[in-house]
């Protein structure tokens, strides 16, 4: 499983983690603008969502957006084998299953993080997704929930998922707790277990093994990459702080180009704002995803303000993004 753009590298080498209510389409497309090579995910999209509801809607995307994967949320083995071919025919590059997510809504719904107490489920649905398709159908895990975080659950977690076909897991290196803490504090709160996603790729060195979890800076990926790992997944820093996208294609793929600047990016996104706002997006819904671009740099402050302030009304169009960005030149 290589990357079509760069093959001497594995699609899951540098990846950004699928956000809910953040990695939408717009958001997608602006950090296509800064790495080339990175691995993009779409929010987490419900088996119901697109059984029932306006899939066009869910899963419609710009061609730049390669490779990129669909993450899908639900646990009905049959359910999900209809919305992965879908994912296949829309000509998505890979399929993912969520069972990380903590959240009380997912937990109602049967699938998430909850699904890693049902390993042999889990197995059922990867084995209906991939009879389904032919693109590689992966999985997004924790280390471990609750009180059933060893070793040892997690290796009979992943050997029985394995078994039905699955070949990559992304890994969370937190445990979830389903009962008492938030999303956010899921995020935060459990320590972080890098050693054990190590000895997991140790122990099963046949599949592919990504790390999860609090990276922040490509000197931690490097590291991380360092240890064995086939891939790191980076997510909130790379929506914050979306520019340390920039140096991924150079750093981590061997990409001969310079980065793209901060300036160049914007004057690549305003034909896609345009094409947008003709087709009635409002401009919010592009810009509420750039915020962070100019990030520790001098104006970042007023260029937020600026499109926060400005971007909700309902006639604003790209200028209002060539002022903001006035702001941050000295």
């Amino acid at each position: 499983m290589e990357n079509h753009i760069n093959p001497g590298y594995p699609l899951h080498y540098f990846s950004v983690a699928p956000m809910l209510d953040w990695t939408d389409r717009h958001c997608r497309f602006f950090h296509r603008l800064i790495s080339k090579q990175a691995l993009l995910y779409t929010e987490m999209v419900t088996t119901g969502a697109l059984l029932h509801g306006d899939r066009q809607r869910f899963l419609q995307f710009d061609p730049c957006e390669h490779p990129l994967a669909l993450q899908l949320g639900g646990s009905d083995p049959a359910g999900l084998a209809a919305c992965a071919k879908m994912a296949e025919d829309f000509g998505y590059d890979e399929v993912n299953l969520n069972v990380g997510c903590p959240s009380d809504r997912v937990q109602n719904g049967s699938f998430g993080a909850c699904l890693m107490a049902e390993p042999e489920l889990v197995a059922e649905c990867v084995a209906a997704m991939r009879q389904a398709v032919s693109i590689p159908v992966t999985v997004k895990s924790r280390i471990g929930i609750d009180d059933r975080d060893s070793y040892e659950e997690l290796t009979g977690f992943i050997g029985t998922v394995a078994e039905a076909g699955c070949e990559t897991f992304i890994v969370h290196a937190r445990k979830a707790w389903l009962k008492g803490l938030s999303p956010k504090q899921n995020r935060e709160v459990p320590p972080l277990r890098y050693d054990t996603v190590y000895r997991l790729k140790q122990d099963f060195p046949n599949l592919q093994i990504v790390l999860n979890g609090g990276i922040t800076t490509l000197e931690q990926a490097e590291e991380v990459l360092g240890n064995g790992v086939d891939g790191v997944m980076v997510g909130r820093e790379a929506y914050h702080n979306p520019y340390i996208l920039a140096d991924v294609d150079r750093r981590l793929y061997g990409a001969s180009a310079e980065a793209v600047t901060r300036a160049e990016i914007i004057e690549n996104l305003l034909p896609y704002i345009e094409r947008q706002r003709a087709e009635g997006v409002r401009l919010h819904s592009i810009t509420r995803h750039i915020l962070g671009l100019f990030h520790g740099e001098p104006g970042a402050r007023s260029w937020r303000r600026h499109l926060s302030e400005q971007a909700v009304k309902y006639d604003a169009d790209a200028s209002v993004v060539l002022e903001a960005l006035k702001f941050t030149i000295q």
